[in-house]
């Protein structure tokens, strides 16, 4: 090579060394991870003698923090593909029913009502996505609908089969309870329900639902970032017409996504119920929303094809550490969703920035 290409080549942005503190700048859960330490500051000065901060009050906010987490994670993955599911709230509600009442009302085995629970949430994600890929509609119009679809259908057949909105008495379809403890009757019921290390942990254990949340987060972001479908998600939420183009499936990896969402929404309401005992068709409400603002506070930008699941993993613990602190601190939890306002339109202007700092030329 000679003195020109050399001089050439070191001037070619393309084989540019950037340093490793550049490289971790331009991640997108950049922003979320400045905003934590900035929020766990804040708190441990103003509620650091208030207990938020012992093991019981950190597994507080760890159990907010991941029910949340489960569904940004999810929301995260189908936003960098480029899309919305405004049914995720919805879904949790209905998945719940769908639970409760085949379980409590029909006498089916717990394990079946739930794999019949998950059954529904690939059909909702298969017709979600399927609507998106052959009407061409936004789909926050799609999903928008199917929040009133399937919230109208939890009210309705709630009312149908037990005339009223609750659905109580599941925990006796899984656990037994005697003088001497509870005991799971029910196979799979432990992998939604269970309190693990209770006997070296000196308070009530930590909540499976914290083990599933970094079980998918772990998952989402190994997808992302090292494997072939997630640079097609990439792709698709980049520009889904040159990604056609290239031959990415651009519809099946839309379909899929959209599975994701209902199946972690599911996943949301069949532990949720399981540790509460009961079903109510108002779970859920506004939670994709909340879902959308993790993600957002996380690095991924509502125009598809940026961000990363740790960040939305990130954003959600951010919102439980948020609304958990608030009650140690005394603050009127009125203001909280003026945080999540101000959280919103921050992230999205940081967001915005970062991504044409990375991008620039």
């Amino acid at each position: 090579m000679n003195s020109d290409t050399e001089s050439a080549a070191a001037s070619d942005e393309r084989l540019r060394k950037i340093s490793t503190f550049q490289a971790i700048l331009h991640r997108p859960e950049m922003g979320a991870v400045a905003g934590a330490v900035i929020v766990f500051l804040f708190f441990g000065v103003v509620a650091g003698d208030s207990g938020m901060f012992s093991a019981l009050g950190v597994a507080s906010f760890l159990e907010w923090s991941a029910f949340l987490g489960i569904i940004a994670v999810a929301a995260a993955l189908l936003m960098i593909g480029g899309e919305f599911d405004l049914s995720v709230g919805s879904m949790i509600g209905f998945a719940s029913v769908c639970i409760a009442i085949p379980a409590v009302e029909w006498g089916w085995p717990l394990w079946s009502a739930i794999v019949f629970a998950f059954s529904m949430a690939v059909l909702v994600g298969c017709v979600n996505g399927t609507l998106v890929n052959k009407t061409g509609l936004p789909s926050f119009i799609i999903t928008l609908a199917m929040l009133y679809i399937l919230r109208g259908l939890t009210i309705a057949l709630t009312r149908l089969f037990t005339n009223r909105t609750q659905v109580p008495g599941l925990r006796d379809s899984y656990e037994a309870c005697t003088n001497d403890g509870c005991e799971f009757t029910d196979w799979l019921a432990p992998l939604f329900s269970a309190r693990l290390w209770q006997d070296w942990l000196d308070w009530n254990g930590l909540p499976v639902v914290v083990v599933w949340f970094v079980l998918l987060t772990a998952a989402a972001t190994f997808v992302l970032l090292r494997t072939q479908f997630g640079n097609w998600i990439f792709a698709c939420g980049g520009d889904k017409n040159a990604a056609r183009n290239v031959g990415v499936p651009v519809h099946r990896v839309k379909i899929i996504l959209f599975i994701t969402t209902a199946c972690a929404a599911t996943l949301f309401a069949t532990i949720q119920v399981l540790d509460a005992g009961s079903a109510d068709t108002q779970r859920g409400v506004l939670k994709e929303f909340e879902a959308i603002i993790a993600a957002v506070i996380g690095g991924c930008l509502l125009t598809g094809g940026y961000g990363s699941a740790i960040g939305a993993a990130v954003g959600a613990i951010i919102f439980g550490t948020v609304f958990q602190g608030i009650y140690y601190t005394g603050i009127n939890t009125d203001w909280f969703k003026v945080f999540l306002g101000l959280m919103l339109i921050i992230a999205v202007i940081f967001n915005n920035y970062i991504r044409q700092k990375a991008t620039r030329g």
